[in-house]
């Protein structure tokens, strides 16, 4: 699998990144391990994790996916691209959460404990935290890469404006900036395409995305009505945020639209999500989760099968509305 440039860096990822959140919880640590081996047997070198990971577990089960990864990884780490988060909560303790300096050292020294590591390759602050000063943040992060603990730093969630402040103060202070960002990007969500995209175009940060499958809705194999049991739309705590962004009637009619254009490309419809994803010329690499190793094939295939560019401006028109949000009523 050709590797691609991480943003303005001379660092080098595969152009899909294995996403981890299903470790632990949805998916136990044989089926974790089976997933892991697949994707790294596919050329898969760059794999993302969160501190607060495993998503939808019961409080108190933080960490037991990087723990997972941990010992999988220690034998082979320097194979491997690995990238943490930390900001939401892992203890008790309000000083336990958040962007703060506080918690961004401590939350690091536990990710790399359970990581079996000694360095986190990339760092990221997986949400903005409004009760931090965004300089005591980045002068943090500035710490822990001089610390050598960090090797380059992003941020997850992020608006358009937060980004541009954070790289502007970054630019005052003197410090590392954030060299990607991890937003939510698929068919069935476009928004990040009218500034945040822009943005990173300009100043040349890596686009990781998460969710190009939309959860799994954009695979073609839910109807409307209940969601399927056992699936990202019924599972833990996490359940009715995915309910909330994708279960949604103009959702499934637009997959409706869909299918017949990824049937006559001979692609199914989770490849073609992807393909479509990749076509982006400012995406760096995609973040795929699984639960099954044999989940991970269509992203696969959808790296060595780009879409033409007639295609891809056919699936933009039929999902232009996403671009702006005002879809689900």
């Amino acid at each position: 699998m050709k590797h691609v440039r991480f943003g303005r860096t001379g660092l080098k990822v595969s152009p899909l990144c294995l996403g981890t959140m299903t470790f632990g919880y949805q998916c136990d640590e044989d089926t974790s391990v089976s997933i892991m081996d697949t994707a790294a047997e596919a050329g898969i070198t760059f794999i993302d994790t969160a501190d607060i990971y495993p998503l939808g577990a019961p409080n108190g089960q933080y960490g037991s996916t990087e723990e997972i990864i941990g010992r999988w990884l220690k034998p082979k780490r320097d194979r491997f691209v690995l990238a943490t988060k930390c900001w939401g909560p892992t203890g008790s303790k309000p000083w336990h959460m958040g962007n703060s300096r506080h918690n961004i050292m401590r939350a690091l020294d536990n990710s790399l404990r359970r990581l079996q590591t000694d360095y986190i390759d990339l760092y990221q602050v997986h949400f903005w935290d409004p009760n931090t000063p965004l300089d005591e943040t980045m002068q943090a992060l500035d710490d822990v890469v001089r610390s050598g603990k960090v090797r380059y730093v992003g941020c997850s969630n992020f608006l358009a404006y937060q980004l541009a402040r954070a790289l502007g103060r970054s630019e005052v202070l003197n410090v590392v900036r954030f060299e990607s960002v991890q937003p939510r990007y698929n068919l069935l969500f476009r928004e990040i395409e009218r500034e945040l995209l822009p943005l990173c175009d300009d100043e040349n940060l890596a686009v990781i995305p998460y969710n190009p499958l939309a959860g799994g809705l954009l695979t073609g194999k839910h109807s409307k009505g209940a969601p399927t049991e056992g699936t990202r739309f019924t599972l833990g705590g996490a359940s009715q945020r995915y309910q909330e962004r994708y279960w949604h009637d103009a959702m499934f009619d637009s997959i409706e639209a869909l299918q017949p254009i990824a049937a006559d490309l001979g692609m199914t419809m989770a490849q073609m999500s992807v393909a479509w994803v990749l076509a982006n010329r400012t995406i760096t690499s995609p973040i795929i989760g699984a639960s099954r190793p044999e989940q991970l094939a269509d992203a696969i295939r959808a790296v060595g099968t780009p879409l033409d560019a007639d295609v891809k401006s056919e699936l933009d028109r039929l999902t232009h509305e996403y671009r702006f949000g005002d879809h689900i009523q």
